[in-house]
């Protein structure tokens, strides 16, 4: 789902427009001028196509990152594949909605110690929107420390957090409090930083609400951890054609030319590009109409015309792995 900084919008203030002396992929140590890329796969965990869809991703494509939704059903299967592939870098997808119509789950800290998450079903609420009205910031902080704990008593330490559909950048206080887990375990967490030329097209963003981020991110960098220059987080509103909604050929031209022309308007610096890799089974629609959009971004990835896009670009790949070991050195 798209990332919404709502928040920003919410506190704007007037501030001078601030100069990026050098990008934070040549703070890390990367060549002055390189385009470092991290090929993010969101929604690990959420149903057995989406875990296939995942690791087809990232073991036969491009793809090298992933996120895990900690409250849904087929999270063990995927942590059972993480076991057996350690190198895999593979995050926290922190989960505060549950926004399907008949598949659905609850939140982890349980509904008695975070009764504002929840619905009148007991699952997490639909829309984000929901959750702000309705939710507090303890709450929220609550059920991401109940997420990194079922994480780690499942034996899997993730590489980073990040936000499914954005909530955690949904209200101030929400924000404060992923930042602040991230900061006291020292995880990395998702959140663009630098010249956020991508963040400032696709969002229309005023150079107040950059600043904002950029203030955000030297808050993380300071403390230790990488920050991104951008995110491109467009691939989820890149609508289907229905006439190749049932084609594989054309589905994967469509989408697979849709991110080499991605790659052409990446600026230098470290961007993380979102992508929701699925193989879908005859199930799937009973979960979602998002199928065919999904299966797209899955067939885009193991497209050697990609591959070959992303070596004529010269793009490096990177992971949050990489990035906090870069980052540990310094």
């Amino acid at each position: 789902m798209r990332y919404f900084f709502f928040l920003l919008f919410f506190s704007l203030t007037f501030c001078k427009a601030q100069t990026i002396d050098s990008t934070y992929a040549e703070k890390l140590g990367y060549p002055k001028g390189a385009k470092v890329l991290i090929l993010h796969i969101d929604d690990a965990g959420m149903s057995f196509d989406s875990n296939e869809g995942t690791i087809a991703a990232m073991t036969r494509g491009a793809a090298n990152s992933c996120s895990v939704m900690m409250p849904c059903p087929w999270v063990p299967g995927f942590v059972h594949f993480l076991k057996q592939n350690p190198a895999i870098d593979a995050g926290l997808h922190l989960t505060l909605t549950s926004e399907w119509k008949d598949y659905r789950w609850g939140p982890l800290a349980g509904k008695t110690a975070v009764p504002g998450l929840t619905d009148a079903e007991g699952d997490l609420w639909p829309a984000v929107a929901d959750v702000v009205k309705h939710a507090s910031a303890d709450e929220v902080e609550k059920e991401i420390r109940a997420q990194l704990d079922r994480a780690v008593t499942m034996g899997f330490i993730p590489t980073h957090l990040d936000s499914h559909m954005g909530t955690l950048f949904a209200s101030p206080a929400f924000l404060e409090r992923y930042i602040k887990v991230g900061i006291e375990k020292n995880i990395p967490v998702m959140l663009p930083g630098g010249h956020n030329s991508l963040i400032r097209q696709e969002m229309n963003a005023q150079e107040a609400l950059i600043n904002q981020l950029r203030e955000i991110g030297k808050t993380l960098w300071s403390s230790g951890l990488p920050v991104l220059d951008d995110l491109h987080n467009e691939s989820y509103d890149w609508k289907i054609p229905v006439n190749i909604e049932n084609d594989d050929k054309k589905l994967q031209s469509f989408k697979a030319q849709k991110y080499i022309e991605a790659l052409k308007t990446l600026r230098p610096g470290v961007t993380m590009m979102i992508m929701h890799c699925t193989a879908t089974t005859p199930v799937f629609p009973y979960i979602s109409n998002s199928g065919p959009l999904r299966k797209a971004d899955l067939l885009a990835m193991i497209d050697p015309a990609f591959k070959k896009a992303l070596a004529d670009e010269g793009i490096i790949l990177a992971t949050w792995r990489e990035l906090k070991m870069r980052r540990d050195k310094l």
